[in-house]
């Protein structure tokens, strides 16, 4: 089971983020992205949220930095590490051009793009967007198909793209919690990343499908680990993600600041690499 990084800074959820990351800004972003890529993580994670209601703000909190713009500069700060989305919002953007900007960063980071997607859940960021809430769920089907047929190609519908993506194999993890999105994910993705979902739940989803050899089922230890102070809690927790089929680990930890939250990844590692 490979381990991938939550990052940190960049999504601010209530309960879930230290104290030190409200003040923290690129050179902390860029210590914790390099040391990740020198210790061999597998990815770097951004969600995309344009606006939070105020209303809302308790419960979903108000810092989400840019996917795109904070994954290109990740990519300018690192050499192997993934770059994902968790998640874009299909139902936010043409479908071509997701295949237009994230090909672009493809390109910048010599193919490091995962493309994480999800159909969105927030009403009222919708409306902001003008974007279609109603049948979201099958126009999202339909956008999946279309982004893997237009990554990577040089003309698309008659028009060309340049730049494209590296190559034309887009990674494509689903996000959700419901049996639907895990169907999407087998049928048109390459990965499955549910949220707020138990152990025994994905373990029972899972077993309803025949997944391809290489499908990834991307899935999160919940809280921030803390691999210095209790190493057995994170063994734990970590090998129960792999017995319900988890082939990637998306973590976070727990830390006073970012050199700290370094030497945490530093200890993750070293546990991850004995399970």
């Amino acid at each position: 089971m490979k381990l991938g990084l939550s990052t940190p800074i960049v999504m601010q959820h209530p309960g879930e983020f230290s104290p030190w990351e409200a003040d923290a800004g690129p050179d902390e972003l860029a210590l914790i992205a390099e040391a990740a890529d020198d210790l061999g993580f597998h990815h770097l994670t951004c969600a995309e949220h344009t606006g939070i209601p105020a209303s809302a703000a308790g419960v979903r909190g108000t810092v989400y930095w840019d996917p795109l713009a904070t994954l290109s500069f990740l990519a300018a700060r690192t050499r192997r590490i993934r770059l994902t989305t968790a998640v874009a919002v299909l139902p936010y953007h043409h479908p071509v051009a997701l295949a237009k900007s994230y090909g672009t960063l493809d390109r910048l980071s010599g193919g490091r793009v995962i493309l994480g997607v999800g159909v969105g859940s927030l009403t009222e960021e919708f409306e902001l967007l003008g974007a279609p809430w109603e049948d979201r769920g099958a126009a999202a089907d339909r956008d999946i198909a279309k982004l893997r047929a237009a990554w990577g190609q040089p003309v698309v519908d008659g028009f060309a793209i340049e730049p494209h993506a590296a190559t034309t194999d887009l990674p494509v993890w689903v996000g959700g919690r419901t049996k639907r999105s895990l169907r999407r994910a087998v049928e048109l993705g390459t990965g499955w990343m549910p949220f707020s979902l138990s152990p025994d739940t994905i373990t029972e989803f899972l077993a309803r499908h025949a997944l391809p050899g290489d499908f990834d089922v991307v899935l999160s230890p919940g809280a921030p680990l803390d691999p210095s102070g209790d190493a057995d809690t994170v063994r734990k927790r970590l090998t129960r993600l792999r017995d319900a089929g988890a082939t990637i680990a998306n973590c976070s930890v727990q830390a006073r600041n970012a050199e700290h939250f370094c030497d945490q990844l530093a200890a993750l590692k070293a546990i991850g690499e004995d399970l």
